[in-house]
């Protein structure tokens, strides 16, 4: 059974439509208006072999936080969506993965509970006119939606675009090794019997 999902959402902010297939190639097909998110985005597909579309039209007047955010909500629905009820999936995911002068691990768990915690320097920090504190709330707005116990932690690492790069890699992979099918798990992989 194809573990894919299509999401719709419109508010007063944004308008998107994005499409996810677990089970993909890598392939990605992204505008959202902020070009270092559509490049993070493509780097994520690409790394956890996701085939992802996404189509956004935000308030870009405003800001990019409306855009970065409800992107990430809509990916969070659609991996809760594509994943189903978990049955015979490793669950876990962990990847420390190199990017240059940085060091950033991604560990997450689709364990059917919400939290977020990311350690990336972004405080105050721009990459182009790409504000880096919306990273954190894009990794929010995913863990949040999908249900999932997500931590970004950067061991070291100066340049921003290295940071937050290796992180979407290392997401990606994370996640692909989280979703992959385990023969030897009967069920949901949890003594509650329930994810």
């Amino acid at each position: 059974m194809a573990r894919t999902a299509e999401i719709k959402r419109k508010t007063g902010e944004t308008d998107i439509s994005l499409t996810l297939n677990v089970d993909g190639s890598g392939k990605a097909d992204v505008v959202t208006g902020v070009g270092f998110l559509d490049h993070m985005l493509t780097l994520f597909a690409r790394h956890g072999l996701f085939d992802l579309t996404v189509r956004c039209e935000g308030d870009l007047h405003v800001d990019q936080h409306h855009t970065v955010e409800d992107v990430g909500i809509c990916l969070g629905m659609a991996i809760l969506q594509a994943v189903g009820d978990k049955r015979g999936i490793v669950r876990y995911g962990s990847v420390t993965l190199p990017m240059d002068e940085s060091l950033v691990m991604v560990s997450l768990d689709l364990s059917g509970r919400a939290f977020m915690v990311c350690n990336l320097d972004t405080r105050g920090r721009t990459i182009g006119p790409f504000d880096m504190e919306l990273v954190p709330e894009f990794y929010q707005a995913v863990a949040g939606n999908a249900l999932m116990n997500l931590h970004v932690h950067q061991f070291y690492g100066s340049n921003g675009h290295h940071l937050v790069e290796a992180s979407f890699k290392a997401f990606g992979r994370a996640l692909d090794a989280a979703t992959r099918h385990d023969e030897r798990v009967t069920g949901v992989p949890s003594t509650k019997g329930v994810l």
